[in-house]
Protein backbone atom coordinates (compact mmCIF):
# COMPACT_ATOMS: atom_id res chain seq x y z
CA UNK A 1 0.00 0.00 0.00
CA UNK A 2 2.56 2.81 0.76
CA UNK A 3 4.35 2.01 -2.42
CA UNK A 4 1.32 2.41 -4.53
CA UNK A 5 1.15 5.87 -2.44
CA UNK A 6 4.80 6.81 -3.14
CA UNK A 7 4.09 5.72 -7.15
CA UNK A 8 0.93 8.01 -7.30
CA UNK A 9 2.75 10.70 -5.38
CA UNK A 10 6.00 10.51 -7.64
CA UNK A 11 3.35 11.03 -10.94
CA UNK A 12 3.69 9.04 -14.22
CA UNK A 13 6.69 10.83 -15.14
CA UNK A 14 8.87 9.21 -12.28
CA UNK A 15 10.85 6.09 -13.19
CA UNK A 16 9.28 4.13 -10.40
CA UNK A 17 6.06 4.22 -11.64
CA UNK A 18 4.69 1.26 -13.11
CA UNK A 19 3.77 2.92 -16.53
CA UNK A 20 6.93 4.36 -16.95
CA UNK A 21 8.11 2.22 -19.63
CA UNK A 22 5.18 3.35 -21.99
CA UNK A 23 6.28 7.24 -21.54
CA UNK A 24 9.69 6.11 -22.38
CA UNK A 25 8.42 4.16 -25.61
CA UNK A 26 6.18 6.82 -26.48
CA UNK A 27 8.87 9.14 -26.34
CA UNK A 28 11.85 7.48 -28.32
CA UNK A 29 9.32 6.34 -30.62
CA UNK A 30 8.67 10.05 -31.72
CA UNK A 31 12.37 10.20 -31.49
CA UNK A 32 12.75 7.81 -33.91
CA UNK A 33 10.49 9.15 -36.34
CA UNK A 34 12.08 12.66 -36.33
CA UNK A 35 15.32 11.01 -36.87
CA UNK A 36 14.61 8.88 -39.74
CA UNK A 37 11.97 10.91 -41.26
CA UNK A 38 14.24 13.89 -41.64
CA UNK A 39 16.75 11.23 -43.68
CA UNK A 40 14.77 10.53 -46.26
CA UNK A 41 12.07 13.73 -46.81
CA UNK A 42 14.56 15.25 -49.13
CA UNK A 43 15.04 12.21 -51.27
CA UNK A 44 11.82 12.65 -52.53
CA UNK A 45 11.40 16.65 -52.53
CA UNK A 46 14.59 17.57 -54.18
CA UNK A 47 13.37 19.46 -57.23
CA UNK A 48 11.18 21.89 -55.08
CA UNK A 49 14.10 22.70 -53.14
CA UNK A 50 16.76 23.28 -55.70
CA UNK A 51 13.89 25.32 -57.28
CA UNK A 52 12.96 27.08 -54.33
CA UNK A 53 17.40 28.02 -53.86
CA UNK A 54 17.09 28.68 -57.66
CA UNK A 55 20.01 26.19 -57.99
CA UNK A 56 20.03 23.56 -61.09
CA UNK A 57 21.43 20.48 -59.63
CA UNK A 58 22.27 18.66 -63.20
CA UNK A 59 24.88 21.02 -63.71
CA UNK A 60 27.91 19.36 -63.83
CA UNK A 61 29.44 22.24 -61.13
CA UNK A 62 26.33 21.55 -58.80
CA UNK A 63 26.31 17.85 -58.73
CA UNK A 64 27.71 17.64 -55.38
CA UNK A 65 25.64 19.92 -53.61
CA UNK A 66 23.14 16.98 -55.20
CA UNK A 67 25.16 14.42 -53.72
CA UNK A 68 25.91 15.73 -50.14
CA UNK A 69 22.21 16.99 -50.40
CA UNK A 70 21.36 13.07 -50.62
CA UNK A 71 24.09 11.82 -48.77
CA UNK A 72 25.44 14.20 -45.81
CA UNK A 73 22.49 13.44 -43.00
CA UNK A 74 22.86 9.73 -43.41
CA UNK A 75 26.45 9.63 -43.90
CA UNK A 76 27.49 11.49 -41.00
CA UNK A 77 24.48 9.33 -38.71
CA UNK A 78 26.25 6.22 -40.02
CA UNK A 79 29.72 7.42 -38.21
CA UNK A 80 28.65 8.97 -34.75
CA UNK A 81 25.82 6.89 -34.41
CA UNK A 82 28.03 4.16 -32.42
CA UNK A 83 30.10 6.74 -30.45
CA UNK A 84 27.20 8.41 -28.88
CA UNK A 85 25.55 4.78 -28.00
CA UNK A 86 29.18 4.36 -26.23
CA UNK A 87 28.87 7.86 -25.21
CA UNK A 88 25.23 6.92 -24.05
CA UNK A 89 27.05 4.01 -21.71
CA UNK A 90 29.37 5.94 -20.10
CA UNK A 91 27.51 9.48 -19.34
CA UNK A 92 23.43 8.12 -19.27
CA UNK A 93 21.79 7.25 -22.38
CA UNK A 94 19.25 9.39 -21.16
CA UNK A 95 21.51 12.68 -21.03
CA UNK A 96 23.07 12.00 -24.56
CA UNK A 97 19.29 11.31 -25.86
CA UNK A 98 18.06 14.47 -24.60
CA UNK A 99 20.74 16.61 -26.05
CA UNK A 100 20.26 15.36 -28.88
CA UNK A 101 16.68 16.03 -29.14
CA UNK A 102 17.97 19.69 -28.11
CA UNK A 103 20.49 19.83 -31.36
CA UNK A 104 17.98 18.28 -33.71
CA UNK A 105 15.65 21.15 -32.71
CA UNK A 106 18.01 24.40 -32.95
CA UNK A 107 18.99 22.76 -36.55
CA UNK A 108 15.46 22.22 -37.97
CA UNK A 109 14.74 26.04 -37.42
CA UNK A 110 18.28 27.12 -38.88
CA UNK A 111 16.92 24.85 -42.11
CA UNK A 112 13.95 26.60 -42.24
CA UNK A 113 15.66 30.16 -42.16
CA UNK A 114 18.09 30.08 -45.00
CA UNK A 115 18.94 33.41 -45.88
CA UNK A 116 20.74 32.53 -49.10
CA UNK A 117 20.46 31.02 -52.78
CA UNK A 118 21.97 29.21 -55.42
CA UNK A 119 25.68 28.11 -54.32
CA UNK A 120 25.60 29.17 -50.62
CA UNK A 121 21.73 28.47 -50.18
CA UNK A 122 23.04 24.90 -50.94
CA UNK A 123 26.10 25.09 -48.56
CA UNK A 124 23.50 26.58 -45.72
CA UNK A 125 21.39 23.42 -45.93
CA UNK A 126 24.04 21.02 -46.21
CA UNK A 127 25.92 22.53 -43.21
CA UNK A 128 22.74 22.50 -41.05
CA UNK A 129 21.55 18.76 -42.34
CA UNK A 130 25.09 17.85 -41.37
CA UNK A 131 24.09 19.44 -37.25
CA UNK A 132 20.97 18.07 -37.70
CA UNK A 133 22.60 14.34 -38.72
CA UNK A 134 24.76 15.01 -35.22
CA UNK A 135 21.42 15.39 -33.18
CA UNK A 136 19.67 12.21 -34.75
CA UNK A 137 22.65 10.02 -34.19
CA UNK A 138 22.30 11.22 -30.77
CA UNK A 139 18.52 10.06 -30.53
CA UNK A 140 19.04 6.50 -33.14
CA UNK A 141 21.92 5.63 -30.61
CA UNK A 142 20.30 5.79 -27.84
CA UNK A 143 16.75 5.08 -28.02
CA UNK A 144 16.61 1.62 -27.94
CA UNK A 145 19.08 1.09 -24.85
CA UNK A 146 16.97 3.26 -23.28
CA UNK A 147 13.67 0.73 -24.56
CA UNK A 148 15.80 -2.24 -23.15
CA UNK A 149 16.25 -0.19 -19.98
CA UNK A 150 12.47 -0.25 -19.39
CA UNK A 151 11.09 -3.27 -20.34
CA UNK A 152 11.15 -6.54 -19.05
CA UNK A 153 12.91 -9.22 -21.26
CA UNK A 154 9.55 -11.02 -22.13
CA UNK A 155 8.14 -7.70 -23.63
CA UNK A 156 10.95 -5.80 -25.07
CA UNK A 157 9.95 -7.32 -28.57
CA UNK A 158 7.01 -5.71 -28.67
CA UNK A 159 8.36 -2.28 -27.54
CA UNK A 160 11.81 -2.42 -29.35
CA UNK A 161 9.26 -3.63 -32.20
CA UNK A 162 7.12 -0.46 -32.43
CA UNK A 163 10.55 1.62 -32.08
CA UNK A 164 12.08 -0.18 -34.84
CA UNK A 165 8.89 -0.13 -36.89
CA UNK A 166 8.72 3.76 -36.64
CA UNK A 167 12.84 4.28 -37.23
CA UNK A 168 12.29 2.01 -40.68
CA UNK A 169 8.61 3.49 -41.66
CA UNK A 170 10.15 7.01 -41.08
CA UNK A 171 12.26 5.94 -43.87
CA UNK A 172 8.89 5.57 -45.94
CA UNK A 173 6.83 8.14 -44.25
CA UNK A 174 9.47 10.68 -45.31
CA UNK A 175 8.52 10.09 -49.03
CA UNK A 176 5.28 10.27 -48.24
CA UNK A 177 5.39 13.77 -46.33
CA UNK A 178 8.28 14.91 -48.53
CA UNK A 179 5.76 14.43 -51.32
CA UNK A 180 3.42 16.58 -50.59
CA UNK A 181 5.12 19.14 -48.74
CA UNK A 182 7.02 20.02 -51.76
CA UNK A 183 3.70 20.66 -53.75
CA UNK A 184 3.76 23.87 -51.42
CA UNK A 185 6.24 25.49 -50.32
CA UNK A 186 10.08 24.04 -50.56
CA UNK A 187 10.40 25.52 -46.57
CA UNK A 188 7.66 23.38 -45.23
CA UNK A 189 9.59 20.45 -45.51
CA UNK A 190 11.95 21.51 -42.76
CA UNK A 191 9.41 23.16 -40.52
CA UNK A 192 7.00 20.03 -40.22
CA UNK A 193 10.27 19.01 -38.34
CA UNK A 194 10.68 22.11 -36.09
CA UNK A 195 7.26 21.72 -33.29
CA UNK A 196 7.78 18.03 -32.90
CA UNK A 197 11.59 18.65 -32.72
CA UNK A 198 10.52 21.35 -29.44
CA UNK A 199 8.06 19.50 -28.02
CA UNK A 200 9.70 15.99 -27.92
CA UNK A 201 13.25 18.14 -26.32
CA UNK A 202 10.72 19.21 -23.55
CA UNK A 203 9.23 15.95 -22.95
CA UNK A 204 12.70 14.42 -22.67
CA UNK A 205 14.52 16.33 -20.42
CA UNK A 206 10.51 16.19 -18.05
CA UNK A 207 9.54 12.59 -18.46
CA UNK A 208 12.76 10.43 -19.41
CA UNK A 209 14.86 8.72 -16.36
CA UNK A 210 18.40 6.95 -16.17
CA UNK A 211 17.00 3.49 -15.67
CA UNK A 212 19.95 1.20 -17.36
CA UNK A 213 23.75 0.41 -16.32
CA UNK A 214 26.24 2.88 -16.21
CA UNK A 215 30.08 2.69 -16.54
CA UNK A 216 32.17 5.28 -16.11
CA UNK A 217 35.74 4.94 -18.59
CA UNK A 218 37.46 6.92 -21.00
CA UNK A 219 36.46 8.05 -24.52
CA UNK A 220 38.41 5.64 -27.32
CA UNK A 221 39.87 8.80 -29.05
CA UNK A 222 41.78 6.76 -31.19
CA UNK A 223 39.43 4.63 -32.04
CA UNK A 224 36.78 7.56 -32.77
CA UNK A 225 39.28 8.74 -35.04
CA UNK A 226 39.85 5.91 -37.12
CA UNK A 227 36.52 4.77 -37.46
CA UNK A 228 35.47 8.26 -38.28
CA UNK A 229 38.18 8.75 -41.06
CA UNK A 230 37.91 5.08 -42.44
CA UNK A 231 34.22 5.31 -42.73
CA UNK A 232 33.86 8.92 -44.16
CA UNK A 233 36.83 7.60 -46.83
CA UNK A 234 34.46 4.37 -47.56
CA UNK A 235 31.44 6.03 -48.16
CA UNK A 236 32.36 8.95 -49.37
CA UNK A 237 34.09 6.90 -52.62
CA UNK A 238 31.51 5.17 -53.32
CA UNK A 239 29.18 7.98 -53.62
CA UNK A 240 31.75 9.82 -55.84
CA UNK A 241 32.06 6.29 -57.81
CA UNK A 242 28.49 6.96 -59.54
CA UNK A 243 30.03 9.73 -61.07
CA UNK A 244 31.34 9.95 -64.47
CA UNK A 245 35.39 9.66 -64.97
CA UNK A 246 36.84 10.12 -68.25
CA UNK A 247 35.63 8.14 -71.33
CA UNK A 248 33.66 5.75 -68.49
CA UNK A 249 30.15 6.34 -67.62
CA UNK A 250 31.10 6.11 -63.86
CA UNK A 251 34.51 6.77 -61.52
CA UNK A 252 35.07 3.50 -60.15
CA UNK A 253 38.66 3.92 -62.05
CA UNK A 254 38.65 7.44 -60.78
CA UNK A 255 42.20 7.72 -58.82
CA UNK A 256 40.41 9.62 -56.08
CA UNK A 257 37.46 7.26 -55.29
CA UNK A 258 39.74 4.08 -55.71
CA UNK A 259 42.51 5.72 -52.81
CA UNK A 260 39.47 6.59 -50.74
CA UNK A 261 37.81 3.44 -51.01
CA UNK A 262 40.98 1.68 -50.56
CA UNK A 263 42.27 3.55 -47.83
CA UNK A 264 38.82 3.99 -45.61
CA UNK A 265 39.21 -0.15 -45.61
CA UNK A 266 42.42 -0.03 -44.22
CA UNK A 267 42.14 2.42 -41.64
CA UNK A 268 38.91 0.43 -40.68
CA UNK A 269 41.17 -2.93 -40.65
CA UNK A 270 43.58 -1.00 -38.40
CA UNK A 271 40.77 0.24 -36.36
CA UNK A 272 38.92 -3.27 -35.85
CA UNK A 273 43.13 -4.59 -34.75
CA UNK A 274 43.52 -0.92 -32.14
CA UNK A 275 39.65 -2.23 -30.88
CA UNK A 276 41.49 -5.71 -30.27
CA UNK A 277 43.63 -4.79 -27.82
CA UNK A 278 42.10 -1.21 -26.43
CA UNK A 279 40.67 -1.56 -23.05
CA UNK A 280 37.53 0.35 -22.89
CA UNK A 281 37.02 0.20 -27.05
CA UNK A 282 34.69 2.07 -28.89
CA UNK A 283 33.25 -0.95 -30.83
CA UNK A 284 33.69 -4.16 -28.58
CA UNK A 285 34.48 -6.37 -31.19
CA UNK A 286 33.82 -9.59 -28.79
CA UNK A 287 30.29 -9.09 -28.82
CA UNK A 288 30.20 -10.76 -32.36
CA UNK A 289 31.19 -13.76 -30.31
CA UNK A 290 27.36 -14.03 -29.60
CA UNK A 291 25.98 -15.09 -32.97
CA UNK A 292 22.46 -13.54 -32.33
CA UNK A 293 24.24 -9.98 -32.94
CA UNK A 294 26.66 -11.15 -35.38
CA UNK A 295 24.42 -12.80 -37.94
CA UNK A 296 21.61 -9.95 -36.77
CA UNK A 297 24.06 -7.37 -37.90
CA UNK A 298 25.25 -9.14 -41.14
CA UNK A 299 21.50 -9.80 -42.30
CA UNK A 300 20.49 -5.73 -40.64
CA UNK A 301 23.05 -4.61 -42.82
CA UNK A 302 21.61 -6.65 -46.14
CA UNK A 303 18.27 -5.84 -45.66
CA UNK A 304 18.98 -1.61 -45.53
CA UNK A 305 20.92 -1.87 -48.60
CA UNK A 306 18.26 -3.48 -50.18
CA UNK A 307 15.11 -1.33 -49.04
CA UNK A 308 17.67 1.76 -49.60
CA UNK A 309 17.65 0.65 -53.07
CA UNK A 310 14.03 0.07 -53.36
CA UNK A 311 13.52 3.70 -52.81
CA UNK A 312 15.84 4.97 -55.30
CA UNK A 313 14.74 2.89 -58.11
CA UNK A 314 10.62 3.55 -56.87
CA UNK A 315 10.82 7.21 -56.68
CA UNK A 316 13.14 6.81 -60.17
CA UNK A 317 10.30 4.67 -61.89
CA UNK A 318 7.37 6.58 -60.60
CA UNK A 319 8.46 10.09 -61.28
CA UNK A 320 10.90 9.83 -64.51
CA UNK A 321 8.48 7.60 -66.16
CA UNK A 322 5.18 6.01 -64.92
CA UNK A 323 4.12 9.37 -63.50
CA UNK A 324 4.61 11.50 -66.52
CA UNK A 325 3.00 8.28 -68.31
CA UNK A 326 0.23 8.51 -66.96
CA UNK A 327 -0.42 12.80 -67.21
CA UNK A 328 0.97 13.75 -64.67
CA UNK A 329 3.35 17.08 -65.04
CA UNK A 330 7.10 16.89 -63.76
CA UNK A 331 6.02 19.64 -61.35
CA UNK A 332 3.40 17.29 -59.75
CA UNK A 333 5.57 14.21 -59.25
CA UNK A 334 6.95 14.27 -56.10
CA UNK A 335 3.49 14.73 -54.50
CA UNK A 336 2.04 12.08 -56.51
CA UNK A 337 5.17 9.36 -56.12
CA UNK A 338 4.84 9.49 -52.23
CA UNK A 339 0.87 8.96 -52.73
CA UNK A 340 1.39 5.52 -54.64
CA UNK A 341 3.96 4.59 -52.41
CA UNK A 342 1.65 4.58 -49.64
CA UNK A 343 1.14 0.36 -49.84
CA UNK A 344 4.73 0.07 -49.22
CA UNK A 345 4.29 2.04 -45.95
CA UNK A 346 0.77 0.23 -44.53
CA UNK A 347 2.51 -3.16 -45.88
CA UNK A 348 5.21 -2.30 -43.13
CA UNK A 349 3.79 -0.48 -40.02
CA UNK A 350 0.69 -3.83 -40.65
CA UNK A 351 3.42 -6.60 -39.55
CA UNK A 352 6.15 -4.55 -38.19
CA UNK A 353 4.50 -4.55 -34.24
CA UNK A 354 2.55 -7.97 -35.29
CA UNK A 355 5.69 -9.95 -35.91
CA UNK A 356 7.62 -8.28 -32.66
CA UNK A 357 5.25 -8.76 -30.31
CA UNK A 358 4.78 -12.86 -31.64
CA UNK A 359 8.83 -12.56 -31.49
CA UNK A 360 8.65 -12.23 -27.20
CA UNK A 361 6.76 -15.76 -27.55
CA UNK A 362 8.18 -17.80 -30.49
CA UNK A 363 11.96 -16.08 -30.94
CA UNK A 364 13.19 -13.95 -33.93
CA UNK A 365 14.48 -16.39 -36.14
CA UNK A 366 11.25 -17.65 -37.90
CA UNK A 367 10.00 -14.13 -38.40
CA UNK A 368 12.64 -12.53 -39.79
CA UNK A 369 13.76 -15.38 -42.33
CA UNK A 370 10.49 -15.11 -43.49
CA UNK A 371 10.30 -11.72 -43.82
CA UNK A 372 13.50 -11.42 -46.00
CA UNK A 373 12.54 -14.53 -48.51
CA UNK A 374 9.17 -12.53 -49.03
CA UNK A 375 11.09 -9.36 -49.33
CA UNK A 376 13.57 -11.63 -52.31
CA UNK A 377 10.47 -13.03 -53.76
CA UNK A 378 8.92 -9.13 -54.77
CA UNK A 379 12.16 -8.22 -55.86
CA UNK A 380 11.73 -10.47 -58.28
CA UNK A 381 8.27 -10.61 -58.81
CA UNK A 382 8.76 -6.37 -59.65
CA UNK A 383 10.79 -7.16 -62.67
CA UNK A 384 8.59 -9.03 -64.36
CA UNK A 385 5.39 -6.61 -64.24
CA UNK A 386 6.18 -4.16 -67.70
CA UNK A 387 7.58 -0.50 -66.65
CA UNK A 388 4.55 0.92 -67.85
CA UNK A 389 2.71 -0.94 -65.19
CA UNK A 390 -1.10 -1.55 -63.90
CA UNK A 391 -0.82 0.25 -60.63
CA UNK A 392 -3.02 -2.61 -58.76
CA UNK A 393 -0.25 -5.36 -59.18
CA UNK A 394 2.23 -2.90 -58.30
CA UNK A 395 0.36 -1.96 -55.19
CA UNK A 396 -0.17 -5.46 -53.63
CA UNK A 397 3.70 -5.99 -54.69
CA UNK A 398 4.99 -2.97 -52.34
CA UNK A 399 2.56 -4.03 -50.13
CA UNK A 400 4.01 -7.45 -49.58
CA UNK A 401 7.77 -5.68 -49.70
CA UNK A 402 6.64 -3.78 -46.79
CA UNK A 403 4.86 -6.61 -44.86
CA UNK A 404 8.28 -8.68 -45.24
CA UNK A 405 10.49 -5.50 -44.44
CA UNK A 406 8.50 -5.40 -41.43
CA UNK A 407 8.48 -8.78 -40.58
CA UNK A 408 12.08 -8.76 -40.36
CA UNK A 409 13.07 -5.53 -38.67
CA UNK A 410 11.45 -6.02 -35.63
CA UNK A 411 12.52 -9.24 -34.28
CA UNK A 412 16.01 -8.79 -35.55
CA UNK A 413 16.69 -5.86 -33.89
CA UNK A 414 14.94 -7.29 -30.60
CA UNK A 415 17.34 -10.83 -30.62
CA UNK A 416 20.52 -8.39 -30.93
CA UNK A 417 19.31 -6.27 -28.18
CA UNK A 418 18.40 -9.40 -25.55
CA UNK A 419 22.12 -10.96 -26.64
CA UNK A 420 24.18 -8.47 -25.05
CA UNK A 421 24.93 -7.49 -21.02
CA UNK A 422 22.95 -4.41 -20.34
CA UNK A 423 26.61 -2.42 -19.58
CA UNK A 424 26.72 -3.23 -23.25
CA UNK A 425 23.00 -1.59 -24.81
CA UNK A 426 24.44 1.62 -25.69
CA UNK A 427 27.07 0.40 -28.05
CA UNK A 428 25.78 -2.64 -29.41
CA UNK A 429 22.60 0.03 -30.06
CA UNK A 430 25.02 2.20 -31.75
CA UNK A 431 26.48 -0.60 -33.74
CA UNK A 432 23.21 -1.81 -34.95
CA UNK A 433 22.44 2.05 -35.83
CA UNK A 434 25.96 1.87 -37.74
CA UNK A 435 25.33 -0.99 -39.58
CA UNK A 436 21.40 0.13 -40.88
CA UNK A 437 22.83 3.60 -41.74
CA UNK A 438 25.78 2.44 -43.34
CA UNK A 439 23.74 0.37 -45.67
CA UNK A 440 21.51 3.11 -46.55
CA UNK A 441 24.82 4.94 -47.63
CA UNK A 442 26.17 1.68 -49.52
CA UNK A 443 22.76 1.52 -51.55
CA UNK A 444 23.34 4.83 -53.04
CA UNK A 445 26.58 3.74 -54.66
CA UNK A 446 25.78 0.20 -55.43
CA UNK A 447 22.30 0.24 -56.62
CA UNK A 448 23.09 3.84 -58.82
CA UNK A 449 25.71 2.11 -60.02
CA UNK A 450 24.02 -1.08 -61.06
CA UNK A 451 21.57 1.16 -62.95
CA UNK A 452 24.05 3.30 -64.83
CA UNK A 453 26.08 0.20 -66.14
CA UNK A 454 22.46 -1.43 -67.30
CA UNK A 455 21.39 1.95 -69.29
CA UNK A 456 24.99 2.34 -70.30
CA UNK A 457 24.63 -0.69 -72.37
CA UNK A 458 21.33 0.31 -74.34
CA UNK A 459 20.58 3.87 -73.66
CA UNK A 460 22.95 5.31 -76.36
CA UNK A 461 21.71 3.71 -79.31
CA UNK A 462 17.93 4.57 -77.85
CA UNK A 463 18.62 8.04 -77.30
CA UNK A 464 20.34 8.47 -80.72
CA UNK A 465 17.39 6.54 -82.36
CA UNK A 466 14.84 8.71 -80.56
CA UNK A 467 16.37 12.22 -81.51
CA UNK A 468 16.91 11.35 -85.07
CA UNK A 469 13.27 10.10 -85.52
CA UNK A 470 12.50 13.49 -84.53
CA UNK A 471 14.96 15.30 -87.35
CA UNK A 472 17.32 16.64 -85.08
CA UNK A 473 20.47 16.25 -86.95
CA UNK A 474 22.87 13.06 -86.74
CA UNK A 475 25.55 14.92 -85.47
CA UNK A 476 23.48 16.74 -82.50
CA UNK A 477 21.83 13.06 -81.33
CA UNK A 478 25.75 11.29 -81.47
CA UNK A 479 26.69 14.37 -79.44
CA UNK A 480 23.80 13.73 -76.98
CA UNK A 481 23.71 10.30 -76.90
CA UNK A 482 26.98 10.42 -75.46
CA UNK A 483 26.07 11.79 -72.39
CA UNK A 484 27.22 9.92 -69.55
CA UNK A 485 23.87 8.18 -68.36
CA UNK A 486 23.96 8.88 -64.60
CA UNK A 487 22.50 12.69 -65.95
CA UNK A 488 19.73 10.88 -67.46
CA UNK A 489 19.33 8.98 -64.13
CA UNK A 490 19.49 11.88 -62.09
CA UNK A 491 16.80 13.83 -64.02
CA UNK A 492 14.50 10.78 -63.87
CA UNK A 493 15.24 10.60 -59.90
CA UNK A 494 14.65 14.35 -59.47
CA UNK A 495 11.52 14.41 -61.73
CA UNK A 496 12.79 16.44 -64.41
CA UNK A 497 12.63 16.32 -68.02
CA UNK A 498 16.23 16.92 -69.46
CA UNK A 499 15.52 16.85 -72.93
CA UNK A 500 14.85 20.30 -73.16
CA UNK A 501 17.89 21.44 -71.19
CA UNK A 502 19.92 19.03 -72.96
CA UNK A 503 19.04 20.68 -76.53
CA UNK A 504 18.75 24.33 -75.61
CA UNK A 505 22.17 25.01 -75.49
CA UNK A 506 22.71 23.47 -79.30
CA UNK A 507 20.08 25.92 -80.80
CA UNK A 508 18.47 22.79 -82.57
CA UNK A 509 14.54 23.58 -80.86
CA UNK A 510 14.42 26.51 -82.80
CA UNK A 511 15.14 24.85 -86.22
CA UNK A 512 13.33 21.74 -85.94
CA UNK A 513 9.49 21.81 -87.51
CA UNK A 514 6.96 22.63 -84.02
CA UNK A 515 5.63 19.28 -84.06
CA UNK A 516 9.07 17.85 -83.34
CA UNK A 517 10.02 20.25 -81.04
CA UNK A 518 6.79 19.70 -78.84
CA UNK A 519 7.40 16.05 -79.05
CA UNK A 520 10.92 16.14 -77.99
CA UNK A 521 10.18 18.66 -75.01
CA UNK A 522 7.02 16.92 -74.08
CA UNK A 523 5.76 14.94 -71.06
CA UNK A 524 6.07 11.39 -73.22
CA UNK A 525 8.82 11.58 -74.90
CA UNK A 526 11.44 11.28 -72.53
CA UNK A 527 9.58 8.41 -69.70
CA UNK A 528 9.18 6.12 -73.50
CA UNK A 529 13.08 6.55 -74.55
CA UNK A 530 14.29 5.50 -71.22
CA UNK A 531 11.96 2.62 -70.22
CA UNK A 532 13.29 -0.38 -71.96
CA UNK A 533 16.59 0.67 -70.93
CA UNK A 534 16.05 1.67 -67.53
CA UNK A 535 14.19 -1.76 -67.12
CA UNK A 536 17.52 -3.25 -68.41
CA UNK A 537 18.89 -1.74 -65.77
CA UNK A 538 16.15 -2.64 -63.30
CA UNK A 539 16.74 -6.69 -63.99
CA UNK A 540 20.83 -6.09 -62.74
CA UNK A 541 19.73 -3.88 -59.65
CA UNK A 542 16.66 -6.10 -58.12
CA UNK A 543 18.43 -9.25 -58.87
CA UNK A 544 21.06 -8.09 -56.91
CA UNK A 545 18.82 -6.84 -53.79
CA UNK A 546 17.26 -10.26 -54.05
CA UNK A 547 20.53 -12.04 -53.39
CA UNK A 548 21.23 -10.19 -50.51
CA UNK A 549 17.54 -10.40 -49.69
CA UNK A 550 18.52 -14.19 -49.41
CA UNK A 551 21.45 -14.28 -47.90
CA UNK A 552 19.95 -12.21 -45.16
CA UNK A 553 17.52 -14.37 -44.68
CA UNK A 554 20.25 -17.40 -44.73
CA UNK A 555 22.01 -15.16 -41.92
CA UNK A 556 18.91 -15.14 -39.80
CA UNK A 557 18.17 -18.39 -39.45
CA UNK A 558 21.66 -18.87 -38.23
CA UNK A 559 21.12 -16.25 -35.21
CA UNK A 560 19.40 -19.10 -33.44
CA UNK A 561 16.09 -19.38 -31.55
CA UNK A 562 14.53 -17.55 -28.66
CA UNK A 563 17.57 -15.47 -26.92
CA UNK A 564 17.98 -13.54 -24.37
CA UNK A 565 21.48 -12.98 -22.78
CA UNK A 566 21.61 -14.07 -18.82
CA UNK A 567 23.73 -11.58 -16.84
CA UNK A 568 25.38 -13.31 -13.67
CA UNK A 569 25.38 -12.43 -10.43
CA UNK A 570 22.84 -10.02 -10.80
CA UNK A 571 20.12 -8.86 -8.63
CA UNK A 572 16.78 -10.41 -8.02
CA UNK A 573 14.11 -8.68 -10.76
CA UNK A 574 11.22 -7.44 -8.71
CA UNK A 575 9.18 -8.96 -11.14
CA UNK A 576 9.96 -12.57 -9.72
CA UNK A 577 9.82 -10.97 -6.28
CA UNK A 578 6.82 -10.09 -5.96
CA UNK A 579 3.14 -10.83 -8.16
CA UNK A 580 1.73 -8.25 -9.69
CA UNK A 581 5.30 -6.64 -10.63
CA UNK A 582 5.61 -7.44 -13.90
CA UNK A 583 5.56 -4.39 -15.22
CA UNK A 584 8.10 -2.68 -13.01
CA UNK A 585 11.20 -1.20 -14.66
CA UNK A 586 13.94 -3.97 -14.15
CA UNK A 587 16.64 -3.03 -11.87
CA UNK A 588 20.04 -2.52 -13.00
CA UNK A 589 22.28 -5.90 -14.15
CA UNK A 590 26.14 -6.52 -13.12
CA UNK A 591 28.41 -5.93 -15.97
CA UNK A 592 29.43 -9.54 -17.59
CA UNK A 593 33.13 -9.78 -19.31
CA UNK A 594 33.18 -10.51 -23.10
CA UNK A 595 34.56 -13.97 -21.72
CA UNK A 596 31.70 -14.97 -20.29
CA UNK A 597 28.90 -14.29 -23.08
CA UNK A 598 26.50 -17.40 -23.72
CA UNK A 599 24.09 -18.16 -26.37
CA UNK A 600 21.31 -19.50 -24.27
Amino acid sequence: MAERVVRARNGMFSKEHPHYKWVALSNTTLGMLMATINGSIVLISLPAIFTGIKLNPLEPSNVSYLLWMLMGYILVTAVLVMTFGRMGDMYGRVRIYNLGFVIFAVAAIALVVDPFLSGPGALWLIGWRVVQAVGGSMIFANSTAILTDAFPAGKRGMAIGINQIAAIAGTFLGLIIGGMLAALDWRAIFLVSVPFAIIGTIWSYISLHEVGATGHGRIDWPGNILFAVGLIALLTGITYGIQPYGDSSTGWLNPWVLSAIIGGVVVLVAFVFLELRVKEPLFNVRLFAIKAFAWGNLAGLLASIGRGGLQFMLIIWLQGIWLPLHGYSYESTPFWAGIYLLPLTVGFLVSGPISGTLSDRFGARTFASAGLLLVAVTFVALLLIPVNFAYGIFAVLTFLNGVGSGMFAAPNRTAIMNSVPASQRGAASGMTGTFQNAGNSLSIGIFFSLMIAGLATTLPQTMYAGLTAHNVPSHVASQVAATPPVGSLFAAFLGYNPIASILEPTGILKALPAADSAALTGPSFFPQLISEPFHDGLVIVFIAAAIMSLIGAGASLLMGGKYVHVEKDAAPRAADAAPGAADAAPAPAATVPASELSDV
